[in-house]
């Protein structure tokens, strides 16, 4: 049996998966913001308490808002900034008196998808978390690749792809927190729908709300949303040309707009190179679970 850790900027979730992908326990605990060694410490009762409800000592994988630097072993990138210049693996290992395994919570995504989910029997699956953010994981073999600096995957601080006029406008007048102009982030999270609606109607409305506008003949929240679909393609399309996934997994919240399967595909044809495309956009098959699953399949049966 093993233990996944969801660790996100409002709750912890802990998960103790069977060999067949069982849930036999799960707990969500508040995140101690702001607070170190709270976390550290709320992180190890659920794990204890986990044990003890399942009778057995277990794996432990966890995913995190940010990722660990290969160079310093330092969490770098994390929203969740309490977390960052922390050696948090090493500090939970000590905690656990055990190894611990950590990766960005994409990741988690991408491995949790290829096990046994949207992308499972697939040799290399990339998968997109479309939230409040956008982020990316990459799975090969059902593996996490991390890269060599540990950014693999870091798909949603490349910029936009192909920007028309409009686009570079709107990227000098909402920058990226990661301080740089025209993320894919700044346009294709949840985040970046909201404010390209604003920026055309002065309303400020949520991403549900738009989505459901535009189900309801809104015109103007049918012209967001089909903005939206042409930039998901765009960026998808980047990824196409570079490593050719056999499927793309979408998470997060925009991923729940089903007409995102239908429409993106035909849109991207004429950006991958030689004009052709027929790889498989797919919904995360365990949608809010997939990252604390992934987390715990960090440690596969055969280890």
């Amino acid at each position: 049996m093993r233990i996944g850790i969801d660790l996100g900027g409002t709750k912890i979730e802990a998960v103790v998966l069977s060999d067949a992908g069982e849930i036999l326990f799960r707990k969500r605990v508040p995140t101690p913001k702001g607070d170190y060694p709270g976390t550290i410490a709320a992180v190890a009762g659920l794990v204890r308490e986990a044990e003890k409800e399942v009778g057995e000592t277990c794996t432990v994988g966890m995913g995190i808002p940010g990722t660990l630097s290969p160079v310093t072993g330092l969490v770098k990138n994390a929203n969740s900034v309490w977390l960052n210049n922390q050696h948090f693996d090493k500090d939970l290992s000590e905690e656990l008196e055990r190894e611990v395994r950590i990766t960005n919570d994409a990741n988690c995504l991408a491995v949790s998808e290829a096990t046994d989910g949207a992308g499972a029997g697939k040799q290399l699956v990339f998968a997109a978390i479309l939230g409040t953010g956008c982020g990316a994981g990459v799975a090969i073999n059902g593996r996490v690749l991390n890269g060599r600096n540990g950014v693999a995957g870091e798909w949603g601080h490349n910029p936009l792809p192909w920007q028309n006029d409009e686009e570079r406008l709107q990227a000098a007048e909402n920058p990226c927190f990661c301080g740089n102009e025209g993320c894919n982030e700044s346009f294709i999270s949840g985040t970046g729908l909201c404010f390209d609606y604003f920026r055309h109607t002065g309303e400020k409305i949520t991403g549900a709300e738009i989505s459901e506008r535009a189900g309801n003949g809104d015109k103007e929240a049918e012209a967001a949303i089909q903005r939206f679909e042409q930039r998901v393609a765009k960026a998808l399309s980047m990824i196409v040309n570079i490593l050719d996934p056999d499927v793309i997994v979408l998470g997060g919240g925009a991923s729940n707009m089903d007409r995102l399967y239908k429409n993106v595909p035909p849109l991207m044809a004429q950006y991958v190179v030689g004009r052709e495309f027929d790889t498989e956009i797919k919904k995360a098959v365990h949608g809010d679970s997939s990252g604390v699953r992934g987390a715990a399949w960090l440690w596969p049966q055969e280890d």
